[in-house]
């Protein structure tokens, strides 16, 4: 009989809460072949069914906030994650189920990719969510990691170069009590600049852009392939450069594929990590 993979038998743990994607190429479905390529066991509990493919969201339906609630309770309750990650979360109601989860179960991160608008331009936040969420929600969490229009959002001035990406993530970590990992993704030129930010300091990863039209699902699988290597005791600033060469990997593997006539997912399959 083989010897199992974890010397314990316990698997570093995962819990995703975010919404579902029909086609596959982000949400829950990016996070869990992220969680099991970087060697975790993934959870799910899902805020939203959307009706999407590559070419664009067609429609968000929420679900309601006590099948939410009991999602994440039956998985804290017996599965014990050591990590949860918050993909979408619609409105005001399911950000008071998240938070009353996080408050009454302990776990060692909570890792926020805030998502409010889709890759097509679909507002996937209602509007008085987002007030709330930064009461609630941000001063529980370990790492948020927004791009450059959800860091406007949210430090409410526009953020476009990378001096603004580090000053809003300094202020915003120290506005909340976490790190804050702006994302760079969309500065114009070649390079790849993300910044992670605490209080008092900036670290940042900079790479080559690999230009590709198969890029649904990045930021999905980014904060997912963090949060995975956190459960796995990964020191931050090593699973930030981890979790990019991770997703620098995907977005090069799935460059030449054709899944869908839009915005194609990422490839999770045969990454090697270098720890």
């Amino acid at each position: 009989m083989n010897e199992p993979i974890f010397p314990n038998g316990k698997p570093p743990i995962v819990l995703t809460i975010a919404g579902s994607d029909s086609s596959g190429g982000a949400g829950i479905q990016a996070d869990l072949k992220t969680i099991a390529a970087l060697g975790g066991y993934g959870a799910s509990a899902i805020t939203a069914i959307t009706v999407q493919n590559t070419l664009g969201v067609q429609q968000v339906f929420p679900l309601p906030a006590d099948l939410l609630l009991n999602q994440i309770y039956a998985v804290m309750d017996d599965l014990v994650p050591q990590v949860v990650k918050i993909g979408m979360v619609y409105n005001r109601e399911q950000v008071e189920v998240i938070a009353k989860n996080l408050r009454h179960f302990s776990c060692k991160h909570v890792v926020y990719d805030p998502v409010m608008v889709s890759t097509s331009g679909r507002k996937l936040m209602a509007d008085d969510t987002i007030e709330y969420l930064c009461d609630e929600l941000l001063p529980r969490c370990t790492l948020i990691t927004p791009n450059l229009q959800e860091a406007s959002i949210l430090w409410e001035k526009l953020v476009y170069s990378p001096d603004l990406m580090e000053e809003a993530g300094r202020d915003l970590a120290n506005r909340y009590g976490c790190r804050v990992l702006v994302k760079g993704g969309h500065l114009v030129g070649h390079e790849m600049l993300d910044i992670l930010c605490s209080a008092d300091s900036a670290h940042p990863f900079s790479s080559v852009k690999t230009e590709s039209s198969n890029l649904h699902g990045t930021g999905c699988t980014l904060s997912s392939a963090i949060a995975t290597l956190l459960a796995r005791d990964v020191p931050m600033v090593l699973a930030v450069k981890e979790a990019k060469r991770y997703v620098s990997y995907a977005i090069q593997a799935a460059a030449a594929l054709h899944i869908g006539s839009g915005n194609g997912p990422l490839w999770h399959q045969g990454f090697k990590l270098e720890l």
